[in-house]
């Protein structure tokens, strides 16, 4: 399984930008691989910093519009049944629906550095028919420094670039821990906030 899956990470690599953007698109690699061979693409010169960040934008944001699309349209039965064949489990639908209900559109952004829930985000996003336009938005601004990040650490460890999950492990961790803080006090002050304006009605407007 290893073997093939460096043998089609060669192959979308030998595509240069293209490759990036549909290695990400597709999602059968993880991001965090496809990015970081990216990164070793730029050590050996055949790709530039720049144009390795936007391509890696492009396709991870596409990769979500389509899951986005897949909820809006689709709705959750579909993705149960068919969800297998893009990688999404029940499981990963049971999740991602309930950050969602818990954290409101914010999540979107909060989400993308999240185990698990990054990948199955955007289908409750859809379901619930958030606006494209600010779940593009917000997605686009967690994509970007998700992928300076790997392409900048691929690009370091150069002809190392595989042992991205030993080196990045530690941080994305730490930067998952996080941002599971700030959703938490996200979600307290939409909750204050809320009760703030409830108390400021009449009390014959509150019922």
């Amino acid at each position: 399984m290893k073997d093939l899956i460096m043998s089609l990470l060669e192959w979308l690599m030998d595509l240069g930008y293209f490759g990036i953007m549909l290695g990400l698109m597709v999602e059968v690699i993880p991001s965090e691989i496809v990015l970081a061979y990216g990164g070793f693409l730029v050590y050996k010169g055949e790709i530039t910093f720049v144009g390795a960040v936007i391509a890696g934008t492009i396709g991870g944001v596409l990769a979500q519009l389509f899951l986005y699309w897949l909820g809006y349209y689709g709705g959750r039965p579909f993705l149960e049944k068919y969800g297998k064949f893009i990688l999404i489990r029940k499981n990963h639908l049971d999740l991602a629906e309930s950050w969602f209900q818990r954290y409101g559109t914010g999540v979107i952004f909060g989400a993308r550095f999240i185990p698990v829930v990054r990948h199955a985000i955007s289908i409750p996003a859809g379901i619930a028919k958030m606006g494209w336009l600010r779940f593009t938005i917000l997605t686009t601004l967690a994509v970007i420094p998700w992928s300076i990040a790997f392409i900048y650490l691929g690009q370091k460890l150069g002809t190392h670039w595989n042992e991205i999950d030993e080196v990045a492990g530690p941080y994305t961790t730490k930067i998952a821990i996080g941002i599971g803080i700030l959703l938490i006090l996200y979600f307290l002050y939409n909750w204050f906030q809320k009760r703030k304006k409830e108390k400021q009605k009449p009390f014959y407007n509150r019922y």
